[in-house]
């Protein structure tokens, strides 16, 4: 006959409904201790014995709950600074005992280990410490967790017998179920298991960034990388009512407080931005944050239909408005300064979709609040002149394109002027606004501009020629004395003749074609000035 194995013994308890359960065990070691003390009181009350150590211990004790110390289970204390607390058969056995196997009970009984019905677990706070202005690499390394993936991984693994949990949100339901079933759902714990692998994936990606930064370098392309995302908010839908859409933040990246990112602006005011919103928003925020002087961008369909700079931003708003007025209804205007009352009154005519801006003073936040549907985003003084540091990427079908971000800005000994005629210093201002311009519109692009204002911006044209024209027919009379830019090289002196032709005086382009000498010397020819900067700003 065969000899029947008894499973480790058990205190009994009894639930609310009178039913009596063998005592279950929860072990607990957490970084994040939010909600755990109203947590581990509901499991006390439940009949769980509280397995804890190190700070989760002292907190729990400090909130007047009684723990078991995992040095009591183990016979050994807290070794290496704290780095083998868990890493032991009796608390991995615990947890990795399927329940169900007799001759896994058999074992636990011989070594007289408890399983456990649940582990609390999240790690160490790795992205926090890196996150920092200031951290050194031996910092960053000492919050590399190693016991909590173990335990929360081994649970995860075992969740047909054990509930894991790694987000202080869930604790609500694991006690909901527990005073109403005594037990846990198998589907609550096969969901909580992904959620936990998940959690260590996370973790991992964020330890592989930062390392990959320290040991290979910001510009080298490794042979595998992955990109880990949380999700900030559902959208109403997509690009288009039929699709779906949501909103992710890259996971370690410019988290350090540096750096221009949409997806970390703080809505103060108005509707759910929409998926489009958000394109647009990058892209004014983008092109606003290129230049020094008080900016302002108006963007449609993430191209600039007013773009200007001046001594304040009233007057910015009031040149790039008046860009193209027609275009700037239900745009999205972004500034590079904190949005004053005058500012935000002159705004208040226009409709407009989404303000960004760095802040905005409480009368200036007061008035665009009237307005009940427009969305109000504040990105942080801190935010200003700070780049994007995260990688560039567009999908392909089956894959992405990876590239480094443009943020190439331009220097005076960088230029090369090629004609005859030199730019005045007024002019040379003016050819540097159009450039910045221009890298923020999609190609093919020809800008138009004077006096620090984008007359007319042509946006997205098959061909250079189209490109120029429609930037001339949107600066009407105001051509004449202004200065050009192309994002790419003039493939034919076609552009520069028709600029000539509408009283252009300057132009600025990459250069770079094997017909580069026709456009000079039609420049030369004309009487234009004509400067190169050896690098092109194509956008797609």
């Amino acid at each position: 006959m065969r000899k029947k194995v008894r499973a480790p013994k058990k205190r009994k308890a009894k639930d609310k409904r009178g039913k009596v359960e063998g005592k279950k065990y929860a072990l607990l070691s957490v970084s994040d201790k939010k909600g755990l003390d109203k947590f581990a009181k509901g499991l006390k009350k439940l009949g769980f014995e509280i397995v804890s150590s190190g700070g989760t211990a002292k907190f729990l004790r400090k909130a007047g709950i009684k723990v078991v110390e995992v040095s009591r289970l183990t016979k050994y204390p807290s070794m290496l600074d704290g780095r083998v607390k868990t890493l032991h058969p009796v608390i991995h056995g615990g947890i990795l005992a399927d329940q169900t196997n007799l001759a896994h009970l058999k074992e636990l009984s011989k070594y007289k280990i408890n399983p456990f019905s649940i582990v609390v677990c999240n790690l160490y706070p790795f992205s926090q410490v890196i996150s920092k202005p200031k951290f050194t690499h031996d910092q960053a390394v000492e919050n590399i967790d190693i016991g909590g993936p173990a335990m929360v991984r081994a649970a995860a693994k075992n969740h047909k017998n054990i509930a894991v949990i790694v987000d202080p949100a869930d604790y609500p339901l694991i006690l909901e179920e527990l005073k109403e079933k005594a037990n846990i759902s198998a589907e609550t714990k096969n969901r909580l298991a992904l959620k936990a692998f998940k959690h260590t994936r996370g973790y991992d990606s964020i330890i592989v960034s930062y390392l990959t930064s320290q040991f290979e370098g910001q510009e080298e392309f490794p042979a595998e990388t992955e990109i880990f995302l949380k999700k900030i908010q559902d959208l109403r839908y997509g690009e288009n009512p039929h699709q779906k859409a949501a909103l992710y933040r890259e996971v370690g990246v410019g988290e350090k407080g540096l750096g221009s990112q949409i997806a970390l602006g703080k809505q103060l005011h108005g509707k759910e931005l929409s998926f489009n919103n958000l394109v647009d928003m990058d892209a004014a925020w983008s092109a606003v944050n290129y230049f020094a002087d008080p900016t302002v961008a108006i963007i449609k369909h993430t191209n600039p239909c007013g773009l200007a700079k001046a001594q304040n931003l009233l007057a910015a708003y009031k040149k790039a408005l008046s860009c193209d007025p027609v275009s700037a209804f239900g745009s999205i205007v972004a500034a590079n300064r904190r949005i004053d009352e005058e500012t935000a009154s002159e705004m208040k005519s226009l409709f407009i979709e989404v303000v960004i801006a760095p802040s905005y003073t409480p009368r200036a936040l007061s008035i665009l609040k009237e307005k009940k549907n427009l969305r109000v985003i504040e990105m942080g003084e801190k935010s200003m002149g700070q780049p994007f540091f995260g990688m560039d990427y567009k999908r392909v079908s089956g894959g992405l394109l990876v590239q480094e971000p443009d943020l190439a800005q331009l220097g005076i000994n960088e230029i090369k002027i090629v004609t005859n005629k030199q730019p005045t210093l007024a002019q040379m201002e003016d050819l540097f606004f159009a450039w910045g311009v221009a890298k923020y519109v999609k190609s093919n692009t020809i800008v138009v501009a004077k006096n620090g204002k984008a007359f007319g911006i042509g946006a997205g044209q098959m061909s250079r020629i189209e490109a120029a024209g429609l930037a001339f027919q949107r600066s009407r009379e105001n051509v004449k004395g202004a200065v050009l830019a192309s994002d790419a090289f003039f493939p034919f002196p076609d552009v520069v003749e028709l600029a000539a032709k509408y009283g252009v005086n300057a132009i600025i382009q990459p250069g770079g074609s094997k017909r580069d000498q026709e456009s000079i010397d039609k420049a030369n020819e004309l009487g234009l000035a004509m400067v190169f900067t050896g690098r092109r700003h194509f956008r797609h």
